[in-house]
């Protein structure tokens, strides 16, 4: 079977790639194991020597990455270049601050000393999508190979380019072949790949319904899995919010990544007395974004990443406007090549319009209207995903309380939610378990131990 890399701007061929043998997958299944039980050993000092040295060449080929992610699936280019950036940054991180994470801890028992300890368990495998096609990987695989575990890549199949380029970053970094391995394999050969006694533990971030699939084929093996799922997360503009500020960063939030982002703000809640005002300010906000060609440096939106998406995109849109939703920006297929969506904006939406209901992934924006705050949390928890939101107010306690209450993993005040190397990241709900980042994040998969000694 041929994988095929395919621009999104122009729908041309890019390259395709032949889907590896099972006797391909086996080899560098044999190959993870055989060097886990070498590296295990190794020390913190030479592992951190390899992740900065993987750190230095992203930032070295920065460009070369960045152009091959936006070939790949659209992303302009100066957004591709920060995420270059920011895998250099998870790897200085961990490089820096594994060994303090993963010291074993003194513990008071019963015994005349015990302490805990975080051993690694052996191959991962790391299921990752197309949307943020290097850093996805590397907040996985910076923490999982300082921690000395090793790493597998399954990556989406639209970003093969990707996928090899990051298996050589780690291999010119100094790190043996069978620390981190890239699968060009389908989506139907992965159970297999996760069923197989050599893969320990499973991290996935993608869609609902991959989560579930990976689930239950690392559950039926009682395999730990880690889940980064999708998100419909609430962006709540109180009355006394800064409105024109708020208005910038909903706009900023929404179309980052061309609207393909799990942790993007994707249901915009205004408390009534001010939802004309906000609406105003998003409209003019959304209307100054430059779309076109992602290579263009003054590009803010490109294509979606697949037509296939962008007529699911569409369909969520058109279904919703049946429904009583007033278009403000958008909403039709533009003409010509690539898999462009026009920035769209809803108003009037309700709560058992789609766009409300589901997540939308693409630059689409729909404005829901709430009487008070308390209505604003009730609408903002009454999605069945829970991944990141934003609240806009001036009251600074009144935030932290309906912070506290709000069914998220994570809450970002008068900001838009974002992932940072210091904080643990993910969600509850159907957005998944597990975090990823900072030291809940290394410590995810490894063997908590109990050490007790008796005289």
């Amino acid at each position: 079977m041929a994988i095929e890399s395919l621009n999104p701007t122009t729908g041309e061929l890019i390259e395709h790639y032949d889907e590896i043998s099972p006797e391909q997958i086996d080899a560098k299944l044999q190959g993870a194991e055989q060097f886990f039980n070498q590296w295990r050993e190794s020390d913190f000092p030479l592992r951190s020597k390899r992740l900065q040295a993987a750190a230095r060449i992203l930032r070295e080929k920065q460009n070369e990455f960045a152009t091959l992610i936006t070939n790949e699936m659209g992303k302009p280019i100066v957004e591709a270049e920060a995420e270059i950036e920011k895998c250099a940054w998870v790897c200085d991180y961990y490089a820096e601050n594994a060994e303090r994470f993963l010291s074993p801890r003194p513990e008071q028992s019963g015994a005349d000393e015990s302490y805990v300890r975080y051993d690694p368990i052996g191959p991962i495998l790391a299921v990752m999508p197309w949307n943020f096609p290097f850093w996805q990987v590397f907040r996985f695989a910076a923490p999982a190979l300082m921690a000395g575990n090793v790493g597998l890549l399954k990556h989406a199949s639209n970003v093969p380019g990707c996928a090899m380029a990051i298996e050589r970053v780690f291999l010119e970094a100094g790190f043996p072949r069978g620390a981190f391995t890239t699968l060009l394999i389908s989506a139907a050969s992965t159970d297999a790949v996760i069923r197989d006694r050599r893969i320990r533990a499973v991290t996935l971030t993608g869609s609902e319904a991959a989560g579930r699939k990976v689930a239950a084929a690392a559950g039926a093996s009682l395999k730990k899995t880690v889940l980064e799922l999708g998100g419909s997360d609430p962006f709540i503009v109180l009355a006394d919010a800064d409105i024109p500020r708020a208005a910038k960063a909903a706009a900023s939030s929404r179309m980052l990544n061309n609207g393909q982002s799990c942790i993007a703000a994707k249901r915009f809640i205004v408390e009534q007395s001010v939802a004309d005002s906000f609406l105003d300010a998003f409209r003019l906000n959304l209307s100054e974004f430059k779309v076109g060609n992602p290579m263009d440096r003054s590009t803010q939106v490109g294509p979606m990443a697949r037509l296939d998406l962008r007529e699911e995109l569409h369909a969520q849109v058109t279904e919703s406007v049946k429904q009583g939703a007033r278009l403000e920006l958008g909403g039709f297929i533009t003409e010509g090549r690539g898999a462009f969506y026009p920035i769209t904006l809803l108003s009037n939406v309700k709560l058992n319009n789609i766009v409300a209901m589901q997540e939308t992934f693409g630059p689409v924006a729909p404005v829901i209207v709430a009487g008070n705050a308390e209505t604003a949390l009730r609408i903002a928890n009454s999605s069945d995903y829970g991944l990141g939101g934003a609240l806009w107010t001036a009251d600074l306690d009144r935030a932290r309380d309906l912070a506290r209450r709000m069914e998220t993993g994570a809450v970002f005040i008068n900001s838009f939610t974002k992932s940072d190397p210091h904080l643990p990241f993910g969600g509850v709900k159907l957005s998944g378990y597990g975090r990823e980042l900072s030291r809940e994040g290394i410590r995810e998969f490894m063997n908590v131990k109990t050490v007790c000694l008796s005289k």
